[in-house]
């Protein structure tokens, strides 16, 4: 028999070098990790470049290691360690997930791990944030530099006048490298003074006190007296306290969730940039910073506590705060309530053809007695509003039926209570009233306040509408002169800034709609994730502060301007040729719409292989359809963005908008087989032709032959229901008689389970009476085996006693035949002999007796033991 041949394997090459003889990079392409430790005990600053040969990130990020290692060999060691050789230590002491890895060390602090773009620019950034973690803060003039930058900034004020090193400076030392390894992006900056006078500037007095900077927020002392001086801590409180103005994001090009959980916090305001981390100055930069200070800005608008950024919600301390002048002025004109408890209600537009509505202000008045005085009251009750909200919709033909210029104010009394009423303030609004934007006039001038008949009247109450609305009804607010300064704490459509480079991201930015052909690469576009749109600003107009603050406010209004953006698929060229027509975002509308002409058109995406297969079923029908009253187009789903109301789950599908019916589109029956026959009947079916001339005697009985078919079809589909009634009906009876025979199975099995009860619990009862019965016999026969015992010890005794006899006999008959061999005739002897002979026999008598009595008394006892069994 033949053994089968051993595995051969094949040992893998050796490595070689990854980095040039000549690179600045020490290259470690065994993977001596023992060696490479042994380098960095001798140098400062030191960056670890753990690589895979094959990979490709590796390879191309080996030419930005050289460059940045060209430009800091002199203060960084820079080593290479391959740390996929398996014979390697590294290899086998390190488990990456991914490759390349970047580690530095800041002499025994370490590893501090880099996990942004794998750019020279970036990688250069982030080292010598690492070789000098604290800015030196000289004089007030870079104070104010430092704490004016967007990015939070930790100020410690140390004296060195006393010692080289003072309390605490190492630890705020090792705190500012413990905030570059916990956030990579290093949004915190820490910075030291030393110069008392520059110190009080910020009101640190004493040596050692730890400053934390915000701009729309309270700024922060550190707390020595709660939290432990250690740079664990430090670090960690001013993460948890620092204020995110604007962030950077930085996707890493793989799978990840990054842009997802920042969208889903709410609308976000993505502006991209071209950004170079090493230049001194960012022009750009400092004005996108100088726009969201402006926006985040708090302490002078409606909310003064910068975190309340919905004024909305009338539970928050908001309504305690100071409003801004205009407000002041228009309360000033119409004595109300100070802090009134208010809902904004949009009533819908009264007929289907009208493009206004009317919008209402709903206040919750509280007054005690019959004169109307005001309560105070700090808070407003969410039951309270919906209470007035309930009371409101009962009265709402009331106030959506009036069409007026004019502000319209009623008050109608509490259901629930006789000391309360609400007031409604309305007014007619048209749905694209913020067009006027361009304008100098506002559709809304100066309002006049006229109540109507219908419930209380009271000259004296008004209502401040909700921030949103305020500019359409106090005067001199429109958008144009609304203020960014604090927007964000006085609307409920906050936005979220962030940063994207467009050097690096600009794939981001062309798939929002951006230009791929411009050559300055900057872009800002609004994503609202909850509400499934985008807006873009024109890319014709410069990234500005300005454009961004009208950018900002234009969404920020309750009606907003703007219009929503969907991507378009650049790649289409339009050929007059083709017979089926290519449409995209841009050329839907006109398309469908706005053609004279009944289209056809087909849902399809490039992946599709069963919407690949239809092209030559559309080609033909493209031919055999008149083309000046049809138009067979498709659209790919995948590469153009579509109105909701025209989207579609499912490909393949295929919509006929008729010419005289187009908002009306007929869906293709997806329970029928795509062929031309079934698509020739159903466009027939359902399209409308369009003539000029007029419909002549034939046409008329074409038209009545068609309407009596129509009528004998529906007669048939009448017939199919009443049969369908009538299946219905027997099925019904069959299964109320299926239901009573399940009723009565079911008594059926109640009874028996009652029997079965019963004779459970006779069975229980016997199996007690058994157990108890076993357990009686148990004790009879443990106290006759303790009997028997007792005889099997006493016969054993008579046995021994019976041996001792026997043995006595044979000594007495051994002595007598020795005297008879003798032969001593002695008379007195045999006298004696006979005495003894009589005694002996008596004595066997006496023992075979006993003997005997014993036997009956033990087979006695066995078989009454064997009775009892």
């Amino acid at each position: 028999s033949c053994s089968r041949a051993k595995d051969v394997t094949m040992p893998a090459k050796l490595p070689v070098n990854f980095f040039s003889t000549r690179s600045p990079v020490t290259d470690l392409f065994r993977g001596q990790l023992d060696y490479a430790d042994q380098l960095r005990q001798d140098s400062e600053i030191v960056l670890y470049f753990f690589y895979a040969p094959w990979c490709g990130q590796s390879i191309a990020a080996r030419e930005e290691i050289e460059h940045v290692a060209s430009r800091l060999s002199d203060q960084v060691l820079f080593v290479a360690v391959n740390c996929w050789w398996n014979q390697g230590k590294c290899r086998k002491q390190k488990h990456f997930f991914y490759f390349p890895v970047i580690h530095l060390y800041h002499r025994s602090f370490g590893p501090i791990e880099y996990k942004g773009p794998m750019s020279a620019v970036y990688i250069e950034k982030f080292v010598r944030r690492v070789m000098t973690p604290l800015l030196y803060i000289s004089s007030r003039s870079k104070l104010l530099d430092f704490l004016s930058n967007y990015e939070p900034g930790v100020v410690g004020f140390f004296e060195f006048n006393a010692s080289p090193q003072p309390p605490g400076y190492l630890t705020f030392f090792t705190s500012a490298l413990h905030s570059l390894k916990k956030d990579y992006l290093g949004t915190i900056r820490f910075g030291v003074v030393t110069d008392k006078r520059v110190a009080e500037e910020i009101s640190l007095v004493h040596s050692g006190s730890v400053y934390l900077h915000r701009h729309a927020n309270t700024s922060l002392i550190y707390p020595k007296d709660i939290m432990n001086f250690t740079a664990e801590n430090i670090c960690k409180w001013a993460l948890e306290n620092r204020e995110m103005l604007i962030r950077w994001l930085r996707p890493h090009g793989g799978k990840s969730l990054l842009l997802n959980n920042e969208l889903k916090k709410g609308p976000a305001l993505l502006i991209f940039i071209p950004y170079n981390p090493l230049a001194e100055i960012h022009p750009l930069l400092d004005e996108i910073t100088k726009v969201a200070l402006e926006y985040h800005k708090c302490n002078k608008s409606q909310a003064a506590e910068p975190d309340l950024q919905h004024v909305g919600d009338s539970d928050s301390p908001a309504f305690d705060s100071s409003v801004t002048d205009a407000h002041l002025k228009f309360s000033e004109t119409f004595p109300i309530a100070k802090y009134p408890c208010c809902n904004t209600v949009v009533l819908p537009q009264w007929h289907s053809i009208s493009r206004t509505h009317n919008v209402c202000e709903l206040c919750v008045n509280q007054t005690l007695g019959v004169k109307p005085n005001k309560v105070h009251v700090p808070h407003c009750n969410f039951l309270e509003i919906e209470a007035a909200l309930d009371s409101f919709y009962l009265q709402e033909h009331t106030f959506f039926q009036v069409i007026s210029n004019t502000i319209e104010c009623s008050n109608f009394l509490s259901f629930y209570s006789p000391f309360s009423y609400y007031t409604a303030c309305c007014r007619t609004v048209n749905r694209h009233f913020l067009s006027f934007i361009s304008s100098e006039k506002t559709i809304f001038q100066t309002p006049k306040v006229a109540f109507s008949s219908h419930g209380k009247k009271d000259n004296t109450q008004f209502s401040i509408p909700h921030i949103e609305d305020r500019n359409c009804f106090i005067p001199d607010l429109n958008i144009s002169s609304m203020n960014i300064t604090g927007l964000s704490c006085r609307t409920n459509k906050t936005l979220n800034l962030y940063l994207l480079d467009s050097n690096l991201f600009w794939i981001y930015a062309e798939r929002l709609g951006a230009s791929r052909s411009t050559h300055l690469k900057e872009f800002a576009a609004i994503v609202d994730l909850k509400e499934e749109v985008h807006y873009v600003l024109d890319q014709n107009q410069s990234l500005v502060g300005p454009t961004l603050e009208n950018f900002i406010k234009n969404f920020s209004v309750l009606y907003s301007p703007l219009k929503r953006h969907l991507v378009d698929d650049p790649s289409v060229h339009f050929d007059e040729e083709h017979v089926v027509t290519e449409v995209t975002t841009n050329t839907f509308y006109e398309t469908v719409f706005l053609s004279a002409k009944n289209v056809l058109l087909l849902y399809y995406a490039q992946w599709c292989g069963f919407c690949a297969s239809l092209n030559h079923i559309f080609i033909q029908l493209a031919r055999l359809l008149p083309p000046d009253s049809f138009t067979v187009a498709r659209i790919d789903v995948t590469r153009n963005d579509l109105p909701w109301e025209f989207m579609t789950d499912r490909l393949p599908t295929i919509l006929l908008f008729p010419h005289q019916r187009k908002e009306q589109s007929v869906k293709f029956p997806e329970d029928f087989s795509i062929n031309l026959p079934n698509l020739l009947k159903f466009i027939l079916h359902h399209s409308s032709l369009s003539s000029s001339e007029p419909c002549t005697k034939e046409c008329l009985h074409k038209e009545s032959v068609l309407q009596q078919g129509h009528i004998s079809h529906l007669e048939r589909e009448i017939q199919k229901l009443r049969s369908e009634i009538s299946a219905l009906h027997q099925a019904h009876d069959q299964l109320e008689a299926q239901l009573s025979e399940a009723r009565r199975e079911e008594q059926r099995l109640q009874q028996q389970k009652h029997t079965l009860e019963k004779q459970h619990k006779t069975l229980q009862l016997h199996s007690e009476q058994l157990q108890a019965t076993y357990d009686q016999k148990n004790q009879e026969l443990l106290e006759m085996a303790e009997k028997l015992q007792e005889l099997a010890d006493a016969s054993e005794n008579l046995l021994k006693e019976n041996a001792l006899l026997r043995i006595l006999v044979a000594s007495r008959g051994g002595k007598l035949q020795s005297k008879d061999e003798i032969k001593e005739p002695i008379q007195s002897e045999k006298t004696l002999s006979e005495v003894n002979d009589i005694s002996l026999s008596t004595a066997t008598a006496t023992l075979e007796e006993r003997r005997i009595d014993n036997i009956d008394t033990i087979e006695t006892e066995h078989s009454s033991g064997n009775r009892t069994e």
